[in-house]
């Protein structure tokens, strides 16, 4: 898209000292710790593909057009015009060339269809990529992403449905799936009275023919609160069969090409992700199909869950990394007091820092990424550190990025506070990962249930700070004072956010020093590892070498970071 030409000079005054155009950015080549990330972690099979998509999802063009998906929100169409009711949601044509966009790079799909060594790495890369410029799109490829390994484990409903979803093409017609040249998936799990207690769930499944349980045919009535990406054509759910608790795909359409009774009763009014419809839904003698065993609905969805708290930690990441790239442009390019502001020491500090933690979040979501794609080879420490370690990075990862956002905002001033910049958008996008799949009390649950149920989760923990041992005294003296609170059973419910939160700043340190630059590594051991941090940012104590942080943070910055 080509930029705007503005007038050279106003009636008024010549308009100096303001930033130029960001323009197109390449979201993969300008992101060292990106880029050494992915290969490390063995994902380096898909770096020429990941870097032609760095430059689309960070061309202006796309960032235009995530713009536009957030301005002109979705809106429900329950009927037509001749009155027939029809529950289809309406997108601006933005939104539909952004899904376009993500599912043709196989964002949703790229770890299933080319398995084997760093695969969940390239994935989370791509995810990475793209939330940059888009978080409302992305909750349907997170879904999709994640409805395949639980759908696999009904062979009759996977075999039909898994394809459609890798089959790399976006079909935005509300038409039945087989009629489709590509499908996506959502989830609806929580109701009015339980939200995340979903035992307390009233929607009734009652077998629609002589056969019953996995695989069988049913008929689902009841209410569900949150459904996000109601345009899906499918849908994973939760429902009570004569056996208990049980899991449910719900498609759009029925096999018989009929419109299934799915009536949206309106659209959430979000705080962001405004691009992403959001609805609540009336099931109503609904046709579906168990997935899973029956009553063991939880454990067959949770699957899902934990690939979405996964995508949360890399979308999190992500909104930290887009946010730092802003602030370092509008400081690189405006002057205060006689100086660059990038070259004021205190801001210089605040960017450093920032940059400190984007690189922290991103280090322990790829090392996570690296879990799942060894625990998919069968390595069953993989398995429970990616159990163990996606729970506590979704907690403290998804908490850190609004406090970031919030900062990244200020480094601008008043125009980072107006919407014609990002800024509100990643600020709006940033609580969202945090609530999503479990807010923060859900998530520490998690991790102390994983730590009592799996017998090698905190092992595998322990084992990342020992091959870190010797490193820093700083992270050494967390990494004891660590063990010796886990060994501390008592009242471990009220103390679990801070054990979650130390577990997470022990991990994220114990890969910096291992990981990234001495500069990087020492600012963050030296801020977050001792007991002077109180989580605010540019408190970076003295002798950290911003200028290396930075040069690091973008490439662009090197004229100025001197």
């Amino acid at each position: 898209m080509t930029p705007l030409r503005p007038l050279a000079a106003l009636p008024t005054h010549e308009v100096t000292n303001m930033p130029p155009h960001l323009g197109d950015q390449d979201l993969w080549g300008d992101d060292a710790a990106l880029r050494e990330g992915v290969e490390r972690e063995g994902g380096g099979r898909a770096a020429d593909r990941l870097a032609g998509f760095g430059r689309r999802a960070g061309a202006a063009e796309t960032f235009e057009k995530a713009d536009l998906a957030n301005r002109h929100a979705p809106e429900l169409k329950s009927f037509d015009r001749y009155g027939m009711r029809i529950d289809q949601v309406a997108f601006h044509p933005a939104y539909h060339d952004l899904m376009g966009l993500a599912i043709e790079n196989e964002v949703p799909s790229f770890a299933w269809r080319h398995p084997g060594p760093g695969a969940h790495v390239s994935h989370a890369a791509l995810t990475y990529l793209f939330s940059q410029a888009e978080g409302g799109v992305m909750c349907p490829m997170a879904m999709t992403y994640a409805a395949v390994p639980p759908l696999r484990r009904t062979p009759e409903v996977g075999d039909e449905w898994v394809p459609r979803l890798l089959a790399g093409s976006y079909d935005p017609r509300d038409v039945p799936a087989a009629e489709k040249a590509g499908a996506t998936v959502g989830m609806f799990m929580t109701e009015k009275q339980g939200g995340s207690d979903v035992r307390t769930n009233t929607t009734r499944a009652a077998a629609a023919g002589r056969s019953a349980g996995q695989g069988a045919e049913y008929r689902l009535t009841g209410h569900k609160f949150f459904c996000s990406a109601p345009m899906s054509d499918a849908f994973l759910t939760l429902a009570y069969a004569g056996g208990g608790l049980s899991c449910f795909l719900v498609p759009r359409w029925t096999p018989g090409g009929e419109r299934n009774p799915l009536f949206i009763q309106r659209l959430k009014d979000k705080l962001g992700n405004r691009s992403n419809a959001s609805c609540e839904i009336e099931l109503h003698d609904t046709w579906g199909v168990m997935v899973g065993e029956e009553g063991r609905g939880i454990p067959t969805i949770i699957e899902m869950v934990h690939y979405n708290r996964f995508y949360c930690c890399a979308s999190s990441a992500a909104l930290m990394r887009q946010g730092l790239v802003q602030a370092l442009h509008h400081t690189n390019h405006r002057t205060a007091f006689q100086k660059r502001i990038i070259h004021q020491s205190l801001m210089r500090n605040v960017l450093a820092d920032l940059a400190v933690e984007a690189e922290a979040a991103l280090v322990l979501t790829l090392r996570i990424a690296r879990a799942i794609d060894e625990a998919a080879a069968g390595d069953e420490g993989a398995a429970a550190f990616a159990r163990i370690a996606t729970a506590v990075g979704k907690y403290w990862i998804c908490k850190r990025a609004p406090g970031h956002a919030l900062e990244a905002m200020e480094c601008h001033g008043g125009p980072g506070y107006v919407e014609d910049s990002i800024m509100p958008r990643l600020y709006r996008e940033a609580p969202l990962n945090s609530i999503w799949e479990g807010s923060g009390n859900v998530i520490c649950l998690d991790v102390l249930r994983t730590m009592f149920r799996e017998e090698g989760a905190v092992p595998a923990l322990l084992a990342e700070f020992d091959a870190a041992r010797g490193t820093s005294a700083a992270l050494d003296a967390a990494a004891d004072a660590l063990k010796d609170e886990l060994a501390d059973r008592n009242d471990m419910e009220a103390r679990a956010r801070g054990i979650t939160e130390r577990m997470a700043v022990a991990l994220q340190g114990a890969l910096l020093v291992r990981h990234a630059p001495a500069a990087t590594a020492d600012a963050f051991c030296a801020s977050r590892l001792g007991s002077r941090w109180t989580g605010a940012y540019g408190a970076l104590p003295a002798g950290v070498d911003f200028g290396a942080i930075l040069d690091r943070a973008q490439p662009a910055a090197r004229a100025f970071a001197a």
